[in-house]
């Protein structure tokens, strides 16, 4: 089936099956390699992408579930705040996680420009680094919210989805 997703800003139509997951679909149909395959069932946050500005883990969604919503990859960041301060802080090792970590973190700082310790621990959570001991993570996270905000020409600020939204089942 052909499907339409909105992926870093631009229309891109591409050739799914159903239970192509947008993870898959983001990699092999349309050559964005930054999201990674790490454990495929939502527990490393390595193929973490944003969907309409929160984080998602890609390995989780189908791409279906990405029609009429705004996917973005770190391929789409192009030297965001987060990015800069992964490298000023030298919170990479390997580099595996490292989309997936920066995703997150650009998606804190949009969410939550004011997140508190305990917030950044929590969001910090959702994914796994085996090669560091975190600390240049949080110093990078630390960072990037003392810088405030994410300004987009584009950007929209952003709301938690309501829990029971109508049009969840429907397409």
């Amino acid at each position: 089936m052909k499907l339409q997703l909105n992926v870093n800003g631009e229309r891109r139509t591409v050739d799914v099956r159903p239970a192509d997951l947008l993870l898959d679909v983001l990699r092999e149909n349309l050559g964005l390699t930054g999201a990674k395959p790490g454990c495929r069932n939502g527990d490393c946050g390595a193929c973490t992408v944003t969907v309409d500005g929160w984080p998602m883990k890609s390995c989780l969604m189908l791409a279906v579930e990405a029609t009429d919503k705004a996917v973005e990859t770190i391929e789409g960041l192009q030297g965001a705040p987060a990015q800069r301060a992964f490298v000023e802080k030298f919170a990479f090792q390997c580099g595996y996680c490292t989309p997936g970590f920066v995703m997150n973190v650009h998606a804190l700082a949009r969410l939550r420009p004011d997140a508190d310790e305990a917030t950044v621990r929590e969001w910090l959570q959702s994914n796994i680094c085996r090669c560091t001991g975190y600390e240049e993570i949080r110093e990078a996270v630390e960072c990037v919210l003392a810088q405030g905000r994410p300004a987009s020409a584009e950007e929209k600020p952003y709301r938690r989805p309501p829990a029971d939204r109508s049009d969840s089942g429907n397409t």
